[in-house]
C-alpha cells in the first residue's frame, strides 16, 4: 500500500496555512509586536526629523534653551524606541520558538503515525532535515521575518515623508532612480534565493548521508570503508559549501553595490544644494543634514527588505516541504465509526488474502486462505522472500490486504480500532528493539503504569530476572542506544518480559531465536514456550526445529500456501518443507 502524495501548494495558500495553522493562535502578541515594529519605525523617522531643529537652533541660530530640550528630546526618543524594539524582539522569540516547537511536534507525530510503507521509500534523515531546518526556516519567515519587513519598509516610507518635507523636488529627483537600485537588489536576492534552496536540498541529502553511515557503522568497519564513507559525505558537504558560498558571496556584493549605489546619489545631493546655494537657493544646515540621513536611512533599510525576501523564499520552500509531509495521508487509518475490539478469544483468520507493495506492484501475497483456532500455535515456514513477514504485518494492520480480508475472532480488522486492535496483539522479532532508556522503562514500555512487582514478575517468565539482578543498578540500569551495552540473548528477553508484561491473548513471534547463540536460544526457547501458552501464536522459523510442536504449519512460498500439517505429515508428503527439513538434518531425526 501507498500513501498519495499530495499536490505542490501555490505560495499565496502557503502562507494562508502558515498564518492560519501557527499565528492565529498567537494573534495577540503577533500583533502587540506589530504594532511594536510601527513604533520603532515612527521612531526612526521622528529621530531624523530632529536633526533638523537640532543642526540649525543649536548650531547656526543658537536658541536659548535647544542645548537642553534637544538632547532631552532625542535621548527620550531613543529611549522609547529601545523599549519597543525589546517588546518586539521578546514577543518574536516566544512566538517564534512555539512555532518551531508546534512544527516538529507535528511533524514526529506524522512520522510514528505513518504506513510503514511511506517510511520505507523516505529516509529518516529527510524527516530529521525537517525537523531541525525546515521548521526554523519558516518560523524565521511568519515572525521575524515578516515583523522586520514590516518595520524596514515603514522605515523607508517615514524616511521619504522627512525628505519630502525638507526638499521634495529633489526628493523626487532621487525617487527615479529608485528602480536601478531595486533592479541591483533583485538580481542579487535571485542569486541569493537560488543558492538557499540549494543549500536546503543538501542539508537534507548531508542528514540522510550521516545517519546512514552511523547505522551501518559496523559494516563500514569490517569491509574498511571509512576512507569511501568520508568521501562521500565531503561530497555532499562540498556541494552544500558551494551553495552556501555562492549565497554569501551573493549577499557580499549586494552591500557594496548598493552602497555604491547610495554614495553616488549622495554626492549627487551635495553637488545639487551647492549648486542651488550658488544661485541663490536655499536649503538650511539641518535642513541637509536630515535630509541626507533619510535618504541614508531609507537605503539601509531597503536592503533589509531586498534581504529579507531570501528569508521569504527559504521560508515558503521550507513551508512547502513541511505541508508535503504534513499532508500525506496514510493508507492504514481507521473508518469513521469503527467499533472497539473487546478483548480477544484471538481466533485468525485470513480470507483469500492478497497483498502488493505500492497497491499496483508485483504481488507479495496471493489467495491466502487459512485459520489460527484460539490458543493455537501456528507456524510460518518457507523460502527467504516467500511472504511470511507480510501475512504477519497484515494482523496488526501494519499494513491492509489489497484483496479480501483479516479477520480476528470474526470482525473485520479494518472495522475496529487500531488502538484496540494492537492491544490485543504482542510482538517479538528477530531483532528486538530496546530505547535508550532504563531496563524498566524498556519491559513497561507497553504498560508504563506497571509496578515494580508486576515488571520483576515479567522478566522471572522471561528468565532475564538473573541477569538483571547482577547488573549494578538493576532495573534502573540504562541499557544504551538500541540496547547496545546488553547481549542479544539479554535484549530477546527483554523483548519477551515486555510480551509477558502485555499479556496480549495473540503473540506474534518473527525469527525470535534464529540470531542467537545455543546457551541463549535455550533460555529464550523456554521463555517463549512459558509466553505461548494459553495464547494463539503465529511464528515465523528458518530453523524447523523451533516449529515441529506447532498445531499446524503452512509452507510459504512465492506469496502463495503450498502445503500445509504438521511436521511429521509434512515429512511423509516429500514436498518442499521436506526438502528444507532435509538440508537441516530434521528428517533423519524425525525417522529416529
Amino acid at each position: 500500500m501507498s500513501e498519495s502524495a499530495p499536490p505542490e501548494l501555490p505560495a499565496r495558500v502557503l502562507v494562508a496555512r502558515v498564518a492560519r495553522i501557527y499565528m492565529a493562535p498567537r494573534w495577540k502578541g503577533w500583533i502587540v509586536a506589530m504594532l511594536a515594529a510601527v513604533g520603532v519605525a515612527a521612531l526612526n523617522a521622528r529621530l531624523v526629523q530632529i536633526l533638523r531643529p537640532a543642526t540649525d537652533d543649536l548650531l547656526v541660530l543658537h536658541k536659548p534653551g535647544a542645548a537642553v530640550m534637544i538632547p532631552l528630546t532625542i535621548a527620550g526618543l531613543a529611549a522609547v524606541r529601545a523599549l519597543f524594539q525589546v517588546i518586539q524582539a521578546t514577543l518574536v522569540n516566544r512566538i517564534g520558538n512555539g512555532v518551531v516547537a508546534d512544527i516538529q511536534l507535528q511533524l514526529f507525530g506524522k512520522l510514528v503515525r505513518a504506513d510503514l510503507s511511506h517510511l520505507k521509500t523516505q529516509h529518516s534523515g529527510t524527516y530529521v532535515a525537517s525537523v531541525l531546518y525546515d521548521a526554523g526556516l519558516t518560523r524565521e519567515a511568519a515572525t521575524s521575518g515578516l515583523i522586520n519587513y514590516t518595520q524596514n519598509l515603514l522605515t523607508v516610507i517615514g524616511a521619504v515623508w522627512v525628505m519630502v518635507s525638507i526638499d521634495w523636488p529633489l526628493t523626487l529627483a532621487i525617487l527615479a532612480g529608485a528602480p536601478v537600485a531595486s533592479a541591483i537588489m533583485r538580481r542579487f536576492s535571485k542569486r541569493t534565493t537560488k543558492a538557499a534552496k540549494g543549500a536546503m536540498a543538501e542539508t537534507s541529502a548531508l542528514s540522510t548521508a550521516i545517519m546512514e553511515s552511523l547505522d551501518g557503522i559496523r559494516v563500514v568497519k569490517i569491509e574498511n570503508r571509512e576512507a569511501f564513507e568520508e568521501k562521500r559525505v565531503g561530497e555532499v558537504i562540498r556541494r552544500r559549501e558551494k551553495h552556501l558560498v555562492r549565497g554569501a558571496n551573493a549577499r557580499a556584493f549586494a552591500t557594496p553595490s548598493t552602497e555604491l549605489f547610495t554614495t553616488w546619489i549622495t554626492a549627487g545631493v551635495i553637488a545639487y544644494v551647492g549648486l542651488r546655494a550658488l544661485h541663490g537657493g536655499h536649503m538650511t544646515a539641518g535642513g541637509f543634514n536630515a535630509f541626507v540621513a533619510g535618504m541614508l536611512m531609507a537605503s539601509q533599510s531597503l536592503r533589509q527588505v531586498a534581504n529579507l525576501q531570501t528569508v521569504f523564499a527559504e521560508g515558503l520552500t521550507a513551508a512547502r516541504r513541511l505541508f508535503k509531509a504534513l499532508d500525506v495521508e496514510p493508507e492504514v487509518r481507521e473508518q469513521a465509526g469503527a467499533r472497539t475490539l473487546p478483548a480477544a478469544r484471538g481466533a485468525i483468520r485470513f480470507e483469500h488474502v492478497g497483498f502488493s507493495y505500492g497497491g499496483d506492484g508485483p504481488p507479495a501475497l496471493a489467495d491466502i486462505d487459512f485459520e489460527a483456532r484460539p490458543g493455537e500455535t501456528v507456524a510460518l515456514v518457507g523460502p527467504s522472500g516467500g511472504g511470511k513477514t507480510t501475512i504477519l504485518n497484515l494482523i496488526p494492520r501494519f499494513y491492509d490486504p489489497t484483496e479480501g480480508r483479516v479477520t480476528v475472532d470474526g470482525a473485520d480488522l479494518r472495522e475496529v480500532t487500531l488502538a484496540s486492535l494492537r492491544d490485543q496483539i504482542a510482538l517479538v522479532t528477530q531483532e528486538p528493539f530496546l530505547f535508550d532508556d532504563t531496563i524498566r522503562a524498556n519491559i513497561a514500555y507497553a504498560r508504563p503504569d506497571a509496578s515494580l512487582e508486576d515488571i520483576e514478575r515479567a522478566a522471572k517468565a522471561a528468565a532475564a530476572h538473573d541477569f538483571i539482578s547482577a547488573l549494578p543498578n538493576g532495573y534502573d540500569t540504562a541499557v544504551g542506544e538500541a540496547g547496545a551495552r546488553l547481549s542479544g540473548g539479554q535484549r530477546q528477553r527483554i523483548a519477551i518480559a515486555r510480551a509477558f508484561l502485555k499479556d496480549a491473548p495473540i503473540l506474534l513471534l518473527d525469527e525470535a531465536t534464529s540470531a542467537l547463540d545455543t546457551e541463549s536460544e535455550a533460555h529464550v526457547q523456554a521463555a517463549l514456550k512459558r509466553l505461548m501458552a494459553g495464547r494463539t501464536t503465529l511464528l515465523i522459523a528458518h530453523r524447523l526445529s523451533t516449529v515441529r510442536g506447532a498445531d499446524r504449519i503452512y509452507v510459504i512460498d512465492r506469496g502463495r500456501i503450498v502445503e500445509t500439517g504438521d511436521h511429521a505429515s509434512l515429512i511423509k508428503k516429500r514436498g518442499l518443507y521436506a526438502r528444507l527439513a532435509k538440508t537441516q538434518d530434521l528428517e533423519a531425526e524425525t525417522a529416529a
